[in-house]
């Protein structure tokens, strides 16, 4: 199972080639080894921990795996999981302040003061312009009460002062997780304030957040073509499902978002059963276990929340998504496919694999290396997400002189051949080799390691999935590629996009200016 997009670490062939034999063995020798390091325990709450001692430094890393991201945003409150993942950052009743009580109180006045602005600026009449002003200034000094309260990046300030490094968090469509290293010493500091924060996180400055939160989106998508091209693909290609939406948020629901919200989606996904905790260093499970069920154990209990139930329809026709802008021409298409727990999941990556992993791939050298016509052409899968039916997703950037139309072209002449004609053995094997190698490297640092067990103990219930998939690699067939192509790559299932070069627009000549 991948989870990212372009999620390959690319190795030379000749090397993968040269420890083949060598990978087979040390995968089965590794999950014998691991199983008598690692040790899982779900607590009485059910936030599962996975505890794997690894004594080669006196360190560890973790990685906290919230079963709940962008795809279970409710519905009009697009960004909410994001801006939550912000909110963790700023402490809790504990940390982050220098009187809670009084804060508390602060901050319930930020809220209402807030929900009287909102509900004046959403009258179907319109605002009255002098009362909104009123009641944003109203909002503001309401803040500006509460922040007096702020120990402002305690949080991160404590945990970096002893010893932290790697500190982030990430949230993706389908999960967020957070993460960072630490001296082995420090791993009970670590545990109250990780634990603290998914059970005690307070809304501290959350309107300051949401404009940071605002900002980012436009830089990261309203200024980039690029962003803006995904974002309208994924939009066009899923009519039903979440998986269309932004996943930052739309403009007119994330500047709307409140605390209470952040606070109810907290309640709801925040909860022990929604949790996987791994712990991967020079941690030894009977010393550690007694420390992690103290403060994990704080961690709400609650029933796991429900899966989504929405089901993207059948695509029956060919969509089309075309942007004019001044910038670097791109074309991407893509096809709707199942999702990781489909039989199939591992030909997907063959045939990822086979079209683009490093210069041998197909795409490389039709595209770039042979007809010299694209600077990168990629087929990678799944996309957006992993949890639910996704897409695979083509992608090239034309070279100069060459238009998105050409990608299109070049690019459908080579899934053709996955359909007529079987991949050659040495592809096929290569494919097989690769993954051994690429799973090996993802296990070589404590921080992949976690990422990695965390990962698929939320998503199979059982760490071990790690490296059983390879049962599935291995079982692959040249015949199993040729059938997956010709049921998916249909060009009813197909969604286009592409950026088009325009001209840039003239800009108005100032008076006396000169052109």
């Amino acid at each position: 199972m991948q989870s990212k997009f372009f999620p390959r670490v690319r190795i030379e062939a000749v090397l993968l080639m040269a420890s083949a034999l060598a990978c087979q063995g040390a995968l089965a020798q590794d999950l014998k080894s691991f199983e008598q390091r690692i040790t899982t325990k779900v607590l009485p709450n059910g936030l599962t921990l996975v505890i794997c001692q690894r004594p080669e430094a006196p360190v560890f890393s973790y990685t906290t795996f919230i079963d709940a991201g962008d795809v279970n945003d409710p519905s009009g409150q697009s960004g909410l999981a994001h801006m939550f993942e912000h909110l963790a950052f700023k402490g809790t009743s504990e940390i982050g302040t220098t009187d809670y009580a009084k804060e508390k109180l602060a901050l319930a006045k930020v809220e209402a003061a807030n929900d009287a602005f909102e509900a004046e600026n959403l009258k179907p009449a319109g605002p009255d312009k002098q009362k909104i002003a009123d009641l944003k200034k109203a909002v503001l000094d309401a803040e500006t009460e509460a922040h007096k309260f702020v120990v402002p990046n305690q949080f991160t300030e404590v945990a970096e002062r002893n010893g932290a490094a790697g500190l982030n968090a990430q949230t993706g469509l389908d999960e967020t997780t957070y993460f960072w290293s630490m001296p082995e010493n420090r791993l009970e500091l670590w545990a109250w304030l990780e634990s603290g924060r998914l059970s005690d996180v307070v809304p501290r400055e959350f309107y300051k957040e949401r404009d940071v939160v605002m900002e980012e989106r436009r830089m990261s998508i309203d200024s980039n073509p690029m962003r803006r091209l995904f974002e309208q693909f994924d939009a066009t290609a899923y009519v039903a499902h979440n998986y269309g939406r932004s996943n930052i948020g739309w403009p007119s629901e994330l500047s709307q978002i409140t605390a209470t919200e952040a606070m109810d989606f907290h309640k709801k996904y925040y909860v022990g059963s929604n949790i996987v905790e791994v712990i991967v260093g020079d941690v030894k499970a009977s010393e550690a276990l007694p420390i992690l069920e103290k403060y994990f154990s704080r961690v709400p209990a609650g029933p796991k929340p429900e899966d989504m139930t929405t089901v993207e329809p059948k695509q029956f026709a060919e969509k089309i998504v075309t942007i004019r802008d001044s910038s670097q021409p791109v074309y991407i298409e893509g096809y709707h496919r199942p999702s990781y727990r489909d039989p199939d999941d591992a030909v997907y990556d063959a045939i990822s694999d086979i079209l683009s992993n490093g210069r041998v791939s197909r795409l490389y050298r039709g595209l770039v290396r042979d007809q010299q016509i694209a600077a990168v052409a990629e087929g990678v899968s799944p996309y957006p997400g992993t949890k639910y039916p996704s897409l695979f997703v083509f992608l090239a950037f034309p070279l100069p002189g060459h238009a998105p139309t050409e990608m299109r072209d070049a690019i459908h002449k080579e899934i053709e051949k996955f359909k007529t004609a079987d991949v050659t053995d040495a592809e096929i094997a290569m494919y097989k080799t690769r993954t051994r190698a690429d799973l090996l490297r993802s296990l070589a640092d404590n921080q992949g390691l976690a990422n990695a067990l965390a990962e698929y103990q939320t998503r199979y219930g059982d760490w071990r999935e790690l490296f059983k998939q390879l049962d599935r690699v291995d079982k692959v067939t040249k015949a199993d590629i040729r059938r997956v192509a010709n049921q998916v790559f249909l060009p009813s299932n197909r969604t286009e996009a592409w950026i088009e070069t325009a001209a840039p627009s003239a800009t108005p000549k100032k008076d006396g200016g000169a052109e």
